[in-house]
């Protein structure tokens, strides 16, 4: 399949962050307090498609005062269900070959849980989950352990010696909106061509973060040498519309952005949810792609 077959699968672009605001803040939005799955367990179990997880968080580090933002370090709501659309059968991005076992993967604000990339990463050929330094420790902690437990299929107890090594396909490493080189950060960790697909779940709550973000995005994707546009799948809770109407608009100036429709979806995601996803494709690559 084509990238030109997939964008016909997206329908009408998204060409006015205001009127797409409202229609989605429009919708009977059930109430999600803040998104956290549970802010005072260290510990979640959680089953996503056939495959059990068990998922360590740090509450402390989620209510302490650390500089930067603490929101990586729980597991938020719309993560398991986008983590479960990623594996639906027929979804979008497999039966268009934006997933696939040739693919390259990178997420953005990957948090501390790895749900995600223990999905995803088996189906593609390389995943690089990012976030901030703090958030590390834990996210790698969390892989490798469920790595473990569905290797051996011993008890999902967590281990104390567990190995911090992921698995060959995934690397998880430190990125930086705001102070990070990302040509440079691409290059020294074999994705100097850039990336098939880039992933980002959540990562959008506060004004002071919109325009690094976006760069971000822009900076992954003009990096890409192939003929085949990178892919932005963005996926997120709808909390505050100001929030993301800005968000929106400064992603447009870049990017032509779709919202993805209910029938691409599975039906926790769907209208009325209170989460949506987006997908973004640079202008420029687009023009050159089809």
């Amino acid at each position: 399949m084509s990238l030109a077959s997939f964008i016909t699968q997206l329908g009408a672009e998204i060409e006015d962050a205001s009127e797409e605001t409202f229609l989605l803040f429009s919708q009977d939005i059930p109430s999600q307090n803040l998104g956290i799955i549970d802010s005072q367990a260290p510990v979640l179990d959680l089953t996503i498609g056939s495959r059990d997880l068990v998922i360590k968080q740090s509450p402390a580090v989620l209510n302490s005062a650390r500089g930067g933002g603490t929101t990586g370090a729980v597991v938020w709501k719309v993560t398991p269900r986008f983590a479960e659309w990623l594996v639906c059968p027929g979804n979008i991005l497999s039966k268009h070959g934006i997933v696939s076992a040739k693919s390259s993967v990178l997420e953005l604000g990957a948090g501390i849980a790895g749900i995600v990339p223990l999905t995803l990463a088996p189906l593609v050929q390389q995943y690089i989950a990012t976030d901030q330094v703090y958030a590390l420790k834990l996210l790698k902690e969390n892989i490798d352990q469920n790595i473990a437990t569905t290797q051996t299929g011993k008890s999902r107890k967590p281990s104390k010696k567990a190995s911090l090594t992921p698995a060959s396909n995934l690397q998880v490493l430190s990125l930086d909106w705001e102070t990070d080189d990302v040509d440079s950060f691409l290059k020294s960790n074999d994705a100097a061509g850039g990336v098939d697909l880039v992933i980002a779940c959540d990562c959008i709550y506060n004004y002071a973060l919109i325009k690094p973000f976006v760069q971000t995005c822009m900076d992954v994707c003009q990096s890409r040498t192939s003929e085949r546009a990178t892919v932005c799948i963005i996926a997120q809770q709808l909390r505050q519309p100001d929030v993301f109407e800005e968000w929106l608009d400064e992603f447009n100036k870049f990017f032509t952005t779709w919202r993805l429709s209910d029938d691409a979806l599975t039906a926790s995601l769907r209208e009325n949810s209170g989460f949506v996803v987006h997908v973004g494709i640079l202008r420029d690559a687009l023009a050159r792609a089809v």
